[in-house]
């Protein structure tokens, strides 16, 4: 039997180490599916229940296990499906391939059926390489350009195979004019500045009395050296959302998580500190940074695309972190003085976890969303994969969540989309069968996408070796996060008609498909359901009725700031009296003495 275009497709991404693609069929991909079937299923392909989904996998899939992810789907709509995870994976700077099919050649410009411009369609997302195979000898050119790109620029990039073509026998390039030939070889490199530059950031920190280090994703391979320098340096250190598993949060100097959705020592450190070092990460709040003209600034990212134009750095080092800290960290004067700003810092995150767990304990109707997420903290396996959704539930695993080392968790970051939360643990578990997967989303994503992905972890359970894939569902009828938002920044009370969400019962829908499904209505169950799921023997999926009265206070909220949104919420908000209430009560821990008091 010939090898068809199909077929190369195959065997060239197992050469590439490809294990999984996730995807959905269609008749745009029908040679693919064929090949598949003739390849006896490998790489796997892991069926979604809509190709968003399998974007958002492969998105998980690979922030997870630092390999590509591989998404595939038909023409036409399937291709379009695919946008939204693969915006994702772009403004995230995640490598992923997608493959998707187009209409035959002799009907492309007809206006023909599930006929788009993929062309157009993917040339801002995957503007780094998108092409369409017209030939069976462009194919490995094609296809190995897009992989590399892929991991080089920490990007999507797409390849397009109209449905004759896939079917055509394969050729590969010869040794003529205007032929194209590829290799298979990716090999590691890694970029470092130059002496120099080095120099002079290390005369910028050491200069620094009180230094303050972000770190983001780009840290994550350096672990070591990040905590080498901010001991040496007698500093803080934040946390992007993206950065949140690069350091453990029990290190008495790590503050947390910063933004919006971060703590009160991250938001004081950056707002005493006279001295910022950033590593691997783009946090795009300025508002959250010192302000300007107050610190100096030594950025160190990967990317020189994007350096330099967060805050006004005064020296710019563009290399790999881990390499580059190795270089910087022998320039330090390793004999600095007194240690008052390391103690400041220290104390700062010492009283916020006392103010985080009072929070989590103040009384709601019926479970206060904070102590679902806190409950579950001491419950985490020492190896859990973390994923969260966008939306309320991001405030409660930003702050209440520690990462310890071995740990692993991430959100998307940059585009927030909502949705991602149970697609990406899906992924995650592909990507680590052997390790517990644990799912943070709300009601609202949920109804979104979750339980339809929930067929699809009950499809696969059977073959992960450890089967817990626990889905928490926090049920409070409303679109939360955006509810707090109209009060906070509209001065408008929750407009029902858009915020309001239908009861939907998500632990008996598990339960209908075969899973675990666990509802907690109570306060005191809230521990016993988090260890019932953690327990469970496969997917589980807990639903916890959760008070949306609950407001995700800013970490640099003032009582004046609080009045004012009372004031918007007293305008006509539904459920006024109750939100005013525990936005106070909360507001209030911050400024009790000790942990006595309740």
């Amino acid at each position: 039997m010939s090898t068809k275009v199909s077929d190369h497709v195959l065997e060239r991404l197992r050469e590439w180490g490809v294990d999984h693609v996730f995807g959905y069929p269609g008749d745009g991909i029908n040679g693919l599916l064929a090949a598949w079937g003739r390849a006896d299923n490998q790489p796997r392909f892991v069926q979604s229940r809509h190709e968003e989904m399998s974007a958002f996998q492969a998105v998980g899939y690979a922030k997870f296990s630092g390999r590509l992810g591989v998404c595939a789907a038909t023409s036409g709509p399937g291709a379009i499906h695919l946008l939204n995870g693969l915006y994702d994976a772009k403004l995230d700077h995640v490598p992923v391939l997608a493959i998707v099919g187009q209409t035959h050649r002799t009907a492309m410009g007809g206006s023909y059926q599930q006929e788009v411009d993929l062309h157009s369609l993917f040339k801002d997302v995957a503007s780094e390489f998108v092409e369409t195979v017209t030939v069976p000898e462009q194919l490995p050119n094609v296809l190995d350009r897009a992989i590399r790109t892929a991991y080089a620029r920490r990007c999507p990039t797409a390849i397009i195979i109209p449905g004759d073509v896939q079917e055509l026998d394969y050729s590969p390039p010869t040794h003529e004019f205007k032929m194209v030939p590829s290799s298979l070889d990716r090999s590691s490199w890694t970029a470092t500045p130059s002496e120099e530059s080095l120099r002079r950031a290390a005369e910028i920190l050491d200069a620094g009395d009180k230094v303050a280090v972000l770190v983001g994703q780009g840290a994550s391979g350096a672990r070591a050296e990040v905590e080498r320098i901010a001991e040496l340096l007698g500093a803080g250190v934040a946390k992007a959302l993206l950065g949140k598993d690069v350091l453990s949060d029990e290190l008495p100097y790590v503050t947390g998580s910063i933004g919006l959705l971060g703590t009160r020592p991250s938001y004081e450190l950056m707002r005493d500190c006279d001295t910022l070092l950033t590593i691997g990460s783009s946090f795009p709040y300025t508002q959250f940074m010192p302000e300007f003209g107050k610190a100096r600034g030594v950025q160190i990212d990967i990317d020189p695309h994007m350096v330099g134009m967060r805050y006004p750095y005064e020296v710019n080092l563009v290399g790999d972190a881990k390499a580059t800290l190795q270089r910087l960290i022998p320039m330090l004067d390793t004999e600095r003085g007194g240690r008052e700003w390391y103690d400041t810092v220290r104390a700062n995150v010492s009283r916020w976890r006392e103010v985080m767990e009072r929070r989590a304990q103040l009384s709601a109707d019926p479970i206060n969303p904070e102590y679902v997420a806190h409950a579950l903290d001491p419950l985490l396996p020492s190896d859990a994969i973390v994923t969260s959704d966008s939306g309320s539930a991001a405030n409660w695993y930003a702050r209440h969540l520690t990462m310890r080392p071995g740990m692993r968790g991430s959100l998307s970051g940059t585009l927030a989309t909502m949705g991602c939360g149970v697609p990406y643990a899906i992924g995650a578990k592909f990507a680590h069968p052997d390790r517990p997967v644990i799912a943070l989303v709300g009601d609202g994503a949920m109804q979104m996408n979750g339980l339809a992905e929930m067929i699809t972890a009950a499809k696969y359970r059977d073959l992960w070796e450890d089967p817990r894939l626990v889905v928490a569902v926090w049920n409070n009828h409303d679109l939360n996060q955006v509810t707090w938002e109209m009060r906070a920044m509209e001065g408008a009370p929750s407009f029902l008609p858009s915020q309001q969400l239908p009861d939907v019962q998500y632990a008996a829908f598990a339960r209908s498909l075969g899973l675990t499904g666990i509802r907690v209505e109570k306060p005191q169950d809230v521990e016993a359901g988090w260890r019932a799921g953690l327990e469970a023997d496969g997917p589980a999926v807990i639903e916890f009725l959760t008070d949306p009265a609950v407001p995700p206070i800013p970490p640099h909220a003032t009582w004046e700031q609080l009045e004012a949104t009372a004031a918007s919420i007293l305008k006509g908000d539904a459920d006024r009296g109750s939100m005013v209430k525990q936005g106070f009560k909360a507001k209030l821990q911050e400024f009790l003495p000790g942990r006595e008091k309740k």
